[in-house]
């Protein structure tokens, strides 16, 4: 008998013909919205909270604390929540009501600080006082292998090994470090490109973090190009995403259409897959999908 956790992975991945101009190039979509819960996080939570379980660093009776800006809280309260593990989840205060509150369905403890950084940094002091067991979603290897794993392996498959560029958000970095790691080691001719905010753009699940809060998992070698957006740019994608392709998605998966599409620009022909990160349900009490 299968448990939710089998169902984590194996996303569809989907060709968008209506946003593509260029001919000579397939557009194709990871739907990681399709993941039991809603994002592209399920990989990296499940791979973190079952590592720590397996190498005895998580101990029966020990609660985890995690700062995130949804999607992983989302999915570490839902997985945290099969292995019977009591979970406090640090988010910044102008994440959306539907997160926190899927989160607290799960069973989750939610407190909320200024910015991510401040969030990043109680949770580091709350496990430094022994009462917590962080799992550093930045500097932990198993967030980037959970990737390595399962994300680069299906789109290597589902392409047939056609695949010349890899478009991701960049946030922790683990997916596109993790799947960097995979499709580069099939053919290092594949194009990794990351996605980054222009200055003064926010973007949920895109960050340009500043140098002390660097993800300790992120390797620049891995990454071939950044392509930079703005926030309107990510918004207008997101919304086009939804109405010309029938995508439901978030911001983030917005910003990596917009960047694979400045990409295809350039290109006469190629197999190009970007990352769609989660589902746009989680944004609608934002202003992401107003007229």
């Amino acid at each position: 008998m299968a448990t939710l956790l089998d169902f984590v992975g194996n996303t569809p991945l989907v060709e968008l013909k209506h946003i593509n101009p260029n001919s000579g190039v397939k557009l194709y979509g990871k739907m990681e919205g399709h993941n039991p819960g809603g994002s592209v996080k399920d990989r990296p939570a499940y791979s973190m909270i079952k590592g720590a379980i397996d190498r005895g660093d998580l101990k029966p009776g020990t609660k985890l604390i995690e700062a995130t800006s949804g999607n992983t809280g989302i999915a570490l309260a839902m997985i945290a929540r099969l292995y019977n593990v009591e979970i406090e989840l640090v988010l910044p205060q102008n994440s959306t009501r539907e997160r926190i509150l899927t989160m607290q369905a799960f069973g989750a403890k939610v407190i909320l600080m200024e910015t991510m950084e401040s969030a990043r940094d109680y949770a580091e002091e709350q496990a430094n006082s022994g009462d917590y067991f962080l799992l550093n979603q930045f500097a932990n290897p198993d967030n980037y292998l959970a990737h390595y794993r399962t994300t680069g392996p299906e789109i290597w498959k589902n392409t047939q090994g056609k695949i010349t560029h890899f478009v991701s958000a960049m946030g922790t970095t683990g997916t596109i470090m993790g799947t960097s790691r995979y499709l580069k080691e099939q053919n290092p001719a594949i194009q990794v490109i990351g996605c980054q905010p222009s200055e003064g753009s926010q973007i949920p699940g895109i960050r340009k973090w500043p140098q002390e809060y660097l993800p300790k998992i992120y390797e620049p070698s891995r990454v071939d190009r950044v392509i930079e957006m703005s926030q309107d740019d990510a918004t207008r994608m997101t919304r086009r995403l939804a109405r010309e392709e029938g995508v439901f998605a978030g911001m983030s998966s917005g910003g990596a259409v917009f960047a694979a599409l400045k990409l295809i620009e350039e290109l006469e022909e190629g197999v190009v897959v970007c990352i769609i990160c989660d589902r746009g349900d989680r944004y609608l009490s934002s202003d992401l999908f107003d007229n």
